[in-house]
């Protein structure tokens, strides 16, 4: 007894069955007078039906009856019925001949309760398995939107959906029918209105918001399909990206004190999968946002080391377009600092790694050897440059960020990545202020990381007065000042630093190539050697004062050695003054170091409290 044509594939969508007193009823309408003889149990619920029309059909239930031996056999019972009671129920209809429509959201419960129960050709034509596979075949696969419903209700079907590749063959429908309008798409682009060039068709890849009701499994395989059949690359990125900000939604912060387990373990697995999804796609199709938002998730659910290094890969090959707040990612550790340094750090890394392989590529090509200096990038290295001295001084009032990581990020820009080092001397000088418990080597360590040449005339005169600053460093800066002041009054064309960096107001010039540069940079660099080293004189001899006067406090003496240390400053003066005639300027250093010499007696009383 088979189905009536007009319901062989229908379109209306239903869904199955669940009332297990259905079955009952058949026996009631069409054996109205012959008792039910068998009660089959699935999965707790009861049928009772007649054994003709199951054997008929079913090969499974034939064969579990003739092996029972018992002609009076009256309960069976089924285990691991694929699709449970209600699968089972549209299964008995077919046997009894009941019209009912197979629909994507049945078709593959049917054709997985059909292969268990044995439902083939030798039993019966047209059985359930030949009708099912024929649904599959003429309806669902021809279409993109129907595959996709057939692969959302395999859900719970497996290991035997994946037996009678059901999945692969929805799988591959997607892809090949995605294939395919993205041809039809692209034509249609080609067809421009005439008089205003606007096109006249752009059909959008509807399916890349349907694929996100996928599972990550699935979803993961529908992507490689597309690939393979060449779906557009821009395509899958979008696709990508709909599918993590749709699946991705409402993550809990992870609390570092919290020990169970994290309910977040699913995200975990999107985000890993999705990202090695990217790993395929080219680095600039992916935008730089979204990447700093998936590895902030990352850091969120804890994803694997290897999954937070891609994304910190893909952000360093763009770096320079990141912004400041892209960088100020939160840090989980509760005993760290409040941003995340070591990320930021090994993203740097990943851009200056770029760089270098970048310059020796073409300095490969081009036969030139530029000796460390790298120009093929140099705008890149100086957006960079700016963006990471704006980050240090953000990161620098926080009082648990380690000195050693503060250094690290300065430390790891080279010097042609800053044309000037006010924002430099600026991070530095909030990570002063904010740890005043610094020790004076620690200071002076930090401080070296300033080139006093590369300071602005304002942040010249503000570091002259700075307390918090090495009495060393400000020296450093007052001899500068003397240069750049000699050079401003005699006008000699000679003074290359001068002229380079120095504009008549005392502001640095634009930023040059420092392939450009660099032989300019060593003869100037020869022409400065014998100054420092009489620079370097002059320091040790007001070091070894200064010394002399911390000695006199220690012995109580402190006010005639402080007046000794006074002049002998204003004797070091006066020997700077040798460099240029700056007679207002040199009495304006003196109160300058004066303020100096108020930081190191501050720095005294705490070392010896």
């Amino acid at each position: 007894m088979g189905m009536t044509s007009e319901s062989a594939f229908p379109f209306a969508s239903t869904k199955l069955a669940t009332s297990p007193r259905f079955c009952n009823s058949i026996s009631r309408r069409i054996f109205s007078d012959v008792v039910g003889d068998i009660t089959i149990f699935v999965d707790g619920q009861s049928f009772l039906l007649h054994k003709f029309p199951l054997v008929s059909r079913s090969g499974k239930i034939r064969k579990m009856i003739v092996e029972s031996k018992d002609p009076e056999l009256s309960k069976l019972e089924l285990f691991n019925v694929p699709g449970g009671a209600a699968a089972f129920e549209l299964a008995a209809k077919f046997c009894y001949g009941t019209n009912f429509e197979i629909t994507t959201s049945n078709v593959a419960h049917l054709r997985c309760i059909a292969e268990y129960l044995e439902m083939t050709e030798d039993y019966q034509e047209e059985n359930l398995i030949v009708r099912t596979e024929t649904y599959l075949n003429e309806i669902v696969v021809q279409s993109l939107e129907k595959s996709l419903e057939v692969l959302c209700a395999c859900e719970g079907l497996q290991p035997i959906v994946e037996e009678l590749g059901i999945l692969n063959r929805c799988v591959d429908a997607i892809a090949i029918n995605a294939s395919k309008e993205q041809l039809v798409s692209g034509l249609a682009r080609l067809e421009c209105d005439a008089g205003s060039g606007k096109l006249k068709m752009d059909c959008q890849d509807w399916w890349v918001e349907d694929l996100s009701v996928l599972s990550i499994d699935l979803y993961q395989r529908v992507i490689a399909a597309m690939r393979r059949t060449g779906v557009r690359s821009d395509s899958i990125t979008t696709s990508i990206m709909h599918y993590a900000q749709t699946s991705l939604k409402g993550i809990e912060r992870r609390q570092a004190w919290d020990s169970s387990a994290f309910v977040g373990d699913k995200q975990r697995v999107i985000i890993e999968t999705l990202v090695g999804l990217l790993a395929t796609e080219k680095i600039a199709s992916v935008p730089l946002s979204f990447l700093f938002g998936m590895l902030r998730m990352a850091i969120e659910v804890d994803a694997g080391l290897g999954c937070r290094l891609e994304l910190e890969r893909r952000i360093g090959f763009q770096l320079e377009m990141a912004s400041l707040d892209d960088l100020l990612i939160p840090s989980l550790q509760t005993s760290d600092s409040v941003f995340d340094v070591d990320t930021v750090h090994r993203i740097l890394v990943n851009f200056l790694q770029r760089i270098e392989d970048e310059d020796s590529e073409e300095s490969s090509h081009c036969g030139y050897e530029s000796e460390g200096l790298k120009s093929p990038n140099h705008s890149s290295v100086l957006k960079v440059g700016r963006l990471m001295d704006g980050y240090l001084a953000e990161i620098a009032p926080d009082p648990s960020l380690k000195l050693q990581k503060f250094m690290a990020i300065v430390e790891l820009l080279p010097d042609y990545a800053r044309v000037i080092d006010d924002g430099l001397y600026r991070a530095i000088d909030i990570y002063l202020k904010a740890h005043p418990s610094l020790t004076e080597s620690e200071c002076k360590k930090l401080c070296k990381l300033i080139d006093c040449q590369k300071l602005s005339q304002e942040a010249s005169n503000h570091a002259a007065q700075n307390d918090r600053l090495p009495v060393q460093m400000v020296i450093r800066v007052l001899y500068f000042e003397q240069l750049r002041l000699k050079s401003a009054l005699s006008g000699n064309s000679g003074d290359g630093f001068s002229q380079r960096m120095i504009s008549s107001s005392g502001v640095p010039s634009a930023a040059v190539s420092p392939r450009d540069n660099y032989a300019s940079l060593r003869r100037e660099n020869r022409e400065l050697k014998l100054e420092i080293s009489r620079m370097r004189v002059r320091l040790s001899e007001l070091e070894k004062e200064q010394a002399f006067m911390k000695q006199g406090m220690r012995d109580g003496r402190s006010g005639e050695h402080g007046r000794a240390f006074f002049a002998s400053l204003s004797r070091g003066i006066g020997r700077i003054a040798m460099f240029g005639p700056a007679t207002g300027k040199q009495h304006r250093s003196t109160r300058k170091l004066q303020a100096s010499d108020g930081k190191s007696r501050r720095r005294h009383r705490q070392s010896v409290s």
